[in-house]
């Protein structure tokens, strides 16, 4: 992971931020669909350099970066997938990541038990049971706060909205160097910078 892109997200009248977040994310996804491997994995990871960790929420802020080695983020051609969204978005060219960096982060996927009625709407659909049986099963569990921020998407294949909730780690040595089509991973670092 030598190099990188950043995007930076430039919200206007026309669209708040939450929304071009949604819009600008669903195009990378769909340019790394296209890069996967036979396992589905991607060589490019994605950070979020203004990610803010806090005790009630968490933001994304509005930079996004690509992180690969150089002939990875050619190929993936970032200023095609976005150009629709040209006027609300800056994309670089390809840089070198500094010599000098804080460290290394892990960005993932965090699948949070949101609230007990969406729960029971989902194990109802999947169990073939009534919504109020499938409510019983989740007694009295109680609303919780999310405190990771989130980018609310679109599934293209089923039409459903869902949130996408981006959990940051901070760790200390690099490992792995593949990612899912979200360009995030359990594993795998990128550079922290």
């Amino acid at each position: 992971m030598k190099h990188y892109i950043e995007i930076t997200l430039l919200p206007s009248s026309d669209i708040n931020l939450f929304s071009l977040w949604s819009k600008v994310f669903q195009q990378i996804h769909l340019g790394l669909v296209e890069m996967q491997d036979d396992q589905g994995r991607v060589p490019i990871g994605l950070s979020f350099p203004e990610y803010v960790i806090g005790e009630k929420y968490s933001l994304l802020g509005d930079k996004l970066r690509l992180l690969a080695d150089e002939a990875t983020l050619s190929q993936f051609n970032a200023t095609k997938w976005l150009s629709r969204l040209s006027d609300y978005m800056h994309c670089t060219s390809i840089r070198s990541v500094p010599e000098k960096i804080t460290g290394y982060a892990i960005y993932q996927r965090e699948q949070p038990k949101t609230n007990k009625e969406r729960l029971a709407r989902r194990y109802a659909k999947r169990h073939n049971i009534d919504y109020d049986t499938a409510l019983l099963c989740y007694g009295e569990m109680a609303d919780k706060t999310i405190a990771t921020p989130f980018i609310r998407l679109k599934s293209l294949s089923g039409g459903n909205e869902f949130c996408l909730w981006i959990k940051k780690t901070v760790v200390t040595e690099p490992s792995g160097s593949t990612f899912s089509s979200y360009g995030l991973s359990a594993v795998s670092t990128v550079p922290d910078f």
